[in-house]
């Protein structure tokens, strides 16, 4: 009896000396990845030190924190495509809003402790979608041109690769390669474009999650520079010039300048240099017209692409403001 007396203190010393563990919050997936319009579960596994019926509460963390599950309920969008076992959540039909960080809280108001948490990021996975494409139609010999790839939906981002008539063009690293391809950017660079890259063009985009998509296909045609109808434009445009110089020279020696005429453009050399009426206004005057005639011309030329564009110009007529009576 007295070897037993003397155990039982020493064994309730033992039990009070032993470490007491607070409130304790865990997960097993911190990181949960699922595919849309699936379930996601998210696990939080807690244990405390006295508290029977801790409080327990599910938050997502965003630009504002929000509550998922507060008081017993589910809230919010997660109101009525969520339930809870234990701590752990079920999520229902997830979309990408679903996606983010979210926070298991455990409050335990008898422990030394009163408050755990865990951490869980979902991501939400989401297949290709057809990808817009930006494929011109034609483009000159020599020229860079650019051919755009961009799936901007699918989770993690796409992969992209090219093709021209259905056969794929596979990423070159030869310094002497006259296109670069670019699969995380889908971006297809040709840095001199030659006849030889016509053709059907179309772009895939993949990320391992659902089936590819491809995008339409466009034909692109590159055609030579129109130089012999760059000559004959210049040709003209130096015929023009030559007839309205001749015919301003011929109206001017016949009368039809009057001394009283002033050419919008040369009313400030009018005014510095006290010339009205001479044969010098005169001439400013007729080369400004000439001019504008030479740009427009030019302007017309160096926007198309295929062909010149030949522009019809009404005759140049002279009206006097002044007229001589015999």
């Amino acid at each position: 009896m007295e070897k037993a007396s003397l155990f039982l203190p020493l064994v309730i010393l033992l039990i009070q000396c032993l470490p007491i563990v607070p409130v304790t919050v865990s997960t097993t997936t911190p990181k949960v990845e699922v595919h849309e319009n699936s379930d996601a579960v998210l696990s939080c596994d807690f244990r405390t030190e006295k508290e029977q019926n801790p409080r327990i509460e599910w938050k997502k963390k965003g630009t504002d924190v929000s509550f998922v599950y507060y008081e017993g309920h589910f809230r919010g969008a997660f109101a009525g495509r969520a339930r809870i076992k234990g701590a752990t959540v079920t999520l229902q039909r997830v979309t990408q809003k679903d996606a983010g960080e979210y926070r298991c809280e455990i409050t335990a108001p008898h422990d030394t402790i009163t408050l755990g948490e865990t951490n869980i990021t979902l991501e939400v996975l989401v297949p290709p979608h057809t990808p817009s494409c930006e494929i011109p139609s034609s483009a000159l010999t020599g020229s860079v041109v650019q051919l755009r790839c961009r799936d901007q939906q699918s989770i993690p981002p796409a992969t992209y690769s090219w093709y021209k008539d259905d056969k794929p063009l596979t990423p070159s690293r030869m310094a002497n390669a006259t296109y670069h391809l670019n699969p995380i950017t889908g971006i297809l660079e040709f840095k001199t474009v030659a006849r030889g890259d016509t053709g059907q063009y179309s772009c895939l985009a993949s990320n391992k999650v659902g089936p590819p998509k491809m995008c339409e296909a466009k034909h692109m045609k590159i055609e030579d520079v129109n130089m012999a109808g760059v000559v004959a434009a210049v040709v003209v445009i130096c015929l023009v010039i030559a007839i309205c110089g001749f015919g301003g020279y011929y109206a001017h020696r016949n009368g039809y300048f009057s001394s009283e005429s002033v050419c919008p453009l040369s009313l400030s050399v009018h005014e510095a240099y006290n010339m009205s009426g001479s044969l010098l206004e005169n001439i400013i005057c007729t080369h400004f017209l000439l001019l504008s005639v030479s740009t427009l011309l030019f302007i017309s030329i160096s926007r198309t692409q295929r062909k010149v564009r030949v522009v019809s110009l009404n005759p140049l007529t002279i009206i006097p403001n002044t007229v001589k009576t015999p």
